[in-house]
């Protein structure tokens, strides 16, 4: 049997699935059928399928096989997380982007968010403040929750760069969520709780600025954590302006004060 590809291999899959002869929560055929299927070896059915989780497009399950997902759709992080390793991405970036997704995703959610996911969010909350003398698992509900928020926005582009962004970001913070202070894992409660009642209370706008004021908030409270990486922020975001074509070189202005996060 010929080697093949692994490219052969996703577009077949890729074709089972615009066909819909395979749906969310279907299993895969086994790899001996898929390989006599496609006429590849079972080495490159095995390369084809881990490609495919990379993408977020299929599960595996020990002893089991594998599956489409069912529920809502992920992306991988990896590629993320290579182009972070590689560009350097600043904790600005990081919130800049969450502000872009998930400020309308908030709203949205207080539009289409149905009585199960208004549940989870409710626990979600509830859990953030039983947490909060265990940083660690405080982080874990705070994903959970906007992972949940922006499923429950309705929209599936959105809620899967959401689970991306969050994947990325959780590698990142609990790198340093243990020095979180009581007050700042308080403010950071109180804030999810105020975004809840807003989408609970179908209140669009008052959603979007909750989670607005949440991210700045947040952002401001990892740099507390993380102070050395506000020098590195600006000195990587001086390397770049400086390496872009045509950029005009400014010499920076003095600060005065303290400087601001």
């Amino acid at each position: 049997m010929a080697e093949g590809s692994t490219e052969q291999v996703v577009s077949h899959v890729r074709g089972l699935i615009e066909r819909r002869a395979l749906r969310p929560g279907d299993r895969l055929p086994a790899e001996r059928d898929l390989a006599l299927q496609i006429g590849v070896s079972r080495p490159t059915v095995r390369a084809g399928l881990r490609a495919l989780a990379a993408m977020g497009v299929v599960r595996s399950r020990h002893g089991s096989g594998t599956y489409i997902p069912d529920g809502p759709p992920m992306l991988g992080s990896e590629p993320l997380s290579f182009l972070a390793a590689l560009h350097g991405f600043t904790r600005d970036e990081m919130y800049e982007a969450r502000r872009i997704m998930e400020v309308g995703a908030a709203g949205l959610a207080a539009e289409r968010a149905t009585p199960e996911q208004l549940a989870t969010l409710a626990e979600e909350v509830a859990s953030l403040f039983a947490s909060m003398q265990d940083p660690q698992r405080f982080l874990v509900h705070d994903i959970n929750f906007h992972r949940t928020l922006a499923s429950a926005s309705g929209n599936h582009i959105v809620a899967s760069i959401v689970e991306m962004i969050s994947a990325l970001y959780y590698e990142r913070r609990r790198q340093t969520a243990a020095r979180a202070s009581d007050r700042d894992l308080r403010d950071a409660a109180e804030m999810h709780r105020r975004i809840y009642q807003a989408v609970r209370s179908k209140d669009a706008d008052a959603a979007r600025q909750a989670m607005h004021e949440h991210l700045q908030q947040a952002s401001q409270h990892q740099a507390k954590e993380s102070p050395e990486e506000h020098s590195t922020n600006g000195k990587r975001a001086a390397e770049r302006t400086a390496s872009t074509p045509g950029a005009r070189r400014v010499a920076p202005r003095p600060r005065r004060g303290k400087p601001s996060h």
